[in-house]
């Protein structure tokens, strides 16, 4: 097993020492330039604090207080017909900010308007559910609870959703590493075969790009399957086991192929992009 090294600073660093790409930034807008925005703004004044708001990319973005998110969901929907709430979701800003920015987009069927509201919040304070005014945070809300450690208060049941329930740390933090960290490579291996099993299965691949042909339990095998026991001891399968793959018949049009079989010796593989 891996020694475990810290990752608490992973944030502050640069992930090439090559080249710095700026993401540019879409033009803001004043919300006096779209009349109807301009109301609705307004009129969502009269109920919130609201410290920013402008216009980007067509839509209308304001910031509240994070303690304002149900009392602002509900009046959008019921008041000015924002009745579809289409995404929720955060943003690490963990080494930046010390927190999460929380965002809410919505959509007004009948106006053809788009709003997203945001809020910030530290990184361990609590968020409430919007769940009672918008079915769909349902879901939403507990992948933001997996994937970034959010802590959402009074839903209804918030658990993992996409990561086994006794997961360690939440994947789509700036701080988790790409590829899994040291329990996440042995996850399905100890659940699965036992933790006496490492030495024989070995760490799991975390890369997706990876194909491995000569897996040790060969679960899938790029080209062609074999028979599970198959000797194929130094990378050698049987003779009978060329690499070449086609479906039956192949894929065509009018009788003619469109994607030829996959051919070992005729294959090339680039060393480096082109």
């Amino acid at each position: 097993m891996r020694k475990y090294t810290p990752k608490d600073d992973v944030q502050k660093k640069s992930y090439y020492n090559d080249r710095f790409h700026v993401v540019p930034q879409l033009a803001r807008l004043d919300v006096s330039s779209d009349e109807q925005f301009s109301a609705d703004l307004a009129a969502l004044k009269t109920e919130v604090a609201i410290s920013e708001a402008y216009l980007e990319n067509g839509h209308l973005v304001v910031y509240i207080q994070a303690e304002d998110n149900i009392k602002t969901a509900t009046y959008l929907k019921e008041q000015l017909e924002y009745d579809m709430m289409m995404e929720l979701s955060a943003i690490d800003y963990i080494a930046q900010r010390g927190g999460f920015e929380i965002f809410y987009e919505l959509l007004s069927m009948s106006k053809h308007k788009r709003m997203r509201v945001k809020c910030f919040i530290q990184e361990k304070e609590p968020l409430q559910s919007i769940e009672s005014v918008f079915k769909m945070a349902n879901w939403s809300e507990r992948e933001m609870y997996d994937m970034y450690g959010v802590n959402v208060i009074n839903h209804h049941n918030l658990k993992r959703i996409l990561m086994p329930d006794d997961w360690y740390d939440h994947p789509l933090r700036k701080t988790y590493p790409l590829h899994g960290d040291e329990a996440a490579s042995w996850y399905e291996v100890d659940k699965i075969f036992g933790k006496e099993a490492r030495d024989v299965i070995g760490p799991e691949q975390r890369d997706p790009a990876a194909v491995d042909r000569y897996d040790t339990t060969r679960f899938a095998r790029l080209g062609h399957e074999v028979p599970f026991g198959v000797d194929i001891t130094n990378g050698k399968e049987p003779e009978h086991t060329p690499l070449a793959y086609q479906e039956e018949g192949g894929v065509g049009l009018f009788g003619v192929r469109i994607i030829k079989e996959l051919d070992e010796n005729k294959s090339v593989q680039l060393k480096k992009r082109r």
